[in-house]
Order: structure tokens, then sequence, then C-alpha cells
């Protein structure tokens, strides 16, 4: 069984948290890891390649220019050859990546789903931390892409850990993406073309889940999101 995990980073010297990586690549050698640097003026590549050098389960993948983690990700996804699952992953580590781990031993135990996404849920008793500002938004959000988009309810598009089957994944990466930012919403969107979705997704809730400070979302990338879900509207409709 064949695991490809996709972390985009863009100029992470400043975050990244080394040992917390380390511990990551050394307590999951089954898995393969692809680190892709979304042209990153810093010195993240150097890091990257880095881990390479220590972990045979490593490919690093540098795009030229800085693309958003949209085309990071696709750039990933298109450069595989094999695999049974691709996962990807956010490199700030919100969600900790035993969590991610659950929902690939989902997906390898429930092959009928395609799609495997993490949702954070804040229910008594588990660790999601989120502020109210950023709970209440992404309700907002939750509810127009459920209504007005997919017209099926979804609690979370945008968590940043997924698992897909391989070959959905070649399937639903591989036109470029309307944005940088809502392509999760844009990738439900392509596979609700081929699949139901009630039938080949599954959210499941995280147990633990941590904001994290210094967001790559500028306030422009806010202001574009009414515009953008209504250009996916309009695509797929």
């Amino acid at each position: 069984m064949k695991i490809v995990i996709i972390i985009p980073f863009y100029n992470e010297v400043a975050r990244i948290n080394l040992d917390d990586f380390y511990q990551i690549f050394t307590a999951f050698p089954n898995c393969n890891f692809l680190l892709v640097d979304d042209g990153s003026s810093d010195q993240t590549i150097q890091i990257l390649e880095e881990f390479q050098s220590k972990f045979s389960s490593i490919e690093v993948l540098k795009l030229p220019k800085n693309l958003g983690k949209a085309a990071a990700i696709r750039s990933g996804v298109l450069s595989i050859s094999d695999a049974d699952f691709i996962a990807y992953y956010d490199a700030d580590l919100a969600t900790p990546f035993s969590e991610l781990d659950k929902l690939i031993q989902f997906s390898i135990q429930n092959p009928n789903y395609k799609l495997v996404m993490g949702a954070r849920i804040k229910l008594i008793g588990n660790g999601v931390k989120r502020s109210l500002k950023r709970h209440y938004f992404g309700r907002i959000f939750a509810t127009i892409v459920s209504q007005f988009i997919l017209k099926v309810a979804v609690y979370d598009t945008q968590c940043g850990a997924k698992v897909i089957d391989y070959q959905t994944a070649k399937q639903i990466f591989e036109k470029p993406f309307i944005s940088k930012w809502l392509f999760d919403v844009e990738l439900l969107k392509r596979l609700q073309k081929i699949h139901d979705l009630k039938q080949v997704v599954k959210e499941i809730p995280l147990e633990k889940w941590e904001e994290i400070g210094n967001s790559k979302i500028k306030v422009g990338d806010f202001l574009r999101i009414p515009f953008q879900l209504f250009q996916i509207y309009r695509k797929y409709e």
C-alpha cells in the first residue's frame, strides 16, 4: 500500500518546527512524503533538501515561482506516477499528524470512499482550538457552499488534511483551479461531476486541531472570496 503525502511550503523558515517534522518522518517510515517548495524566497528549499538527505521516504519538488497552495498541491499530484492514496497536509502542523494518519487508515479500510477529509468541529472533550472569528466565518462559508455551490451538507471544506484515492486525484487535479485558496470547493465540485458526494466523501471530526497565527491568506484574498465562489458556481453548473 503506497501512500504519498504532499506538504506545500512557502517561506516557512521563520515558523517551521524542525523537531516536529523530524518526529513525523521518523514515526511514519512507511509513508512517502512529497515536500513542495512553492517558489519560496527564503531558505525553505535548503531545509526541505536537508530533510530529504536524511530520509529515503522524502522527495522534494521545487516550483520556479510562487503559484499558491492550489497549484503547489496540483503540481505535486501530477508529479506522482504511482500510489494507492494521495494525502495533502498543511505545513503549519495545525492538524497533528496523528489525525491525518487516522484519515489514512480509514481510507485504507473503506476504499469505497474516494475522498476522506478532516472536519474541525468543536465538541466537548476534544482539542479543537479555533478563534470565535474564524469559527463563525467558517460556519457562514460552509453554509454558503452547502446551500448554493454543492447543494449537499458539508461542515468543513477548508481543513488542510485530506486523503484521496489516487485514480480519483489524477482526475480531479488534472486541470488548474480558479482560486489559490478555495480550490477545495472546486475539488468537490469536480468530484460531484463524477460521483454522488454522499456516497464517496467522508468527513471525520478531528480530535485535535489548533489555530496557528501568521496566516498566509491576505485581506485581498478574503475580499475575492464571493467573486471566486460565484466563478466556481458558474463554471460547474
